[in-house]
């Protein structure tokens, strides 16, 4: 199965995409999608959205995973990571890519084994299961969501074969 993993980010949008089958974790590709900080929400999130419709296009995957709104302090960052999901989901939306949403708690559990991971420790685990050190913290987390989607979604047709 080949999995995209989004990370998402007003500045930073991580992208990792896989092929797994539930064990192992092959790096297809990643990277980072990245919009100007002078620039209005508006424009960032037509950058986000077109730039994630061509990794959608190249990278032709049969899945998406995006991690879901957690609680933050400043409400203004949380109103915008949500309209950034927002345009992150209606991209899958259009591309008819099935969609998995995981918790930060989720994620962290299923590539490390432990919910309260560091994002360099994330990092290293990413490391570990794909074969490939990720410089970028968003880069890596976003192949971290699709692991854990890989290897829940995988889990759970394996246990219903």
């Amino acid at each position: 199965m080949r999995v995209l993993g989004i990370d998402c980010g007003t500045e930073r949008t991580g992208w990792g995409v896989i092929d797994s089958d539930g064990r192992t974790h092959a790096l297809v590709g990643h990277g980072v999608i990245r919009s100007a900080a002078r620039e209005p929400l508006e424009a960032r999130l037509c950058t986000i959205a077109g730039s994630l419709r061509s990794v959608i296009l190249e990278q032709a995957p049969e899945s998406a995973a995006v991690e879901q709104v957690f609680y933050a302090q400043n409400v203004k960052t949380a109103l915008k990571l949500a309209h950034v999901r927002g345009v992150v989901l209606l991209a899958i939306a259009e591309a008819g890519v099935a969609l998995g949403e995981y918790s930060p708690l989720e994620i962290k559990t299923s590539v490390v084994g432990y919910g309260r991971a560091e994002k360099h420790q994330v990092q290293m685990m990413v490391k570990s299961l794909t074969g490939v050190e990720i410089e970028s913290e968003d880069a890596a987390d976003a192949v971290a969501v699709a692991i854990c989607h890989a290897t829940r979604s995988m889990g759970v047709a394996r246990s219903m074969a």
